[in-house]
């Protein structure tokens, strides 16, 4: 017996403003060198200054745990409202700066990052 076929309706995917507007920028991942992705660049560069802000120059440095918590007072509240979002964000900078060698991890029980010396 033949299926029925519903009569589809084609889902409009909504405009995001963001997307269509926002700048982009391209970012790395140290976990997996060659793949980039492109961020919201005024997200990108607000999480960055914070996350420059509160790591220390040298070890020992800061958990993943405790660069989330110390970065959500530098953040702008117009675009992480209360901390939203502030964590897949601080991650995302993380992995890009430690890509290109602006931050270090150390090899530490848990993981701790700290900010490379400027040559």
């Amino acid at each position: 017996m033949p299926t029925k076929k519903r009569a589809g309706t084609k889902r409009s995917a909504k405009p995001n403003p963001k997307r269509e507007l926002g700048e982009r920028i391209t970012v790395e991942n140290v976990n997996v060198p060659g793949y980039t992705t492109r961020l919201d660049a005024t997200m990108y560069r607000a999480m960055q200054a914070a996350l420059l802000k509160v790591l220390p120059p040298k070890g020992p440095g800061l958990t993943q745990d405790e660069m989330r918590r110390a970065v959500v007072p530098h953040l702008p509240e117009s675009l992480f409202p209360g901390g939203a979002k502030a964590g897949w964000w601080a991650k995302s900078v993380q992995l890009d700066l430690e890509a290109k060698g602006v931050i270090a991890r150390e090899a530490t029980k848990p993981l701790r990052w700290h900010r490379k010396p400027v040559r």
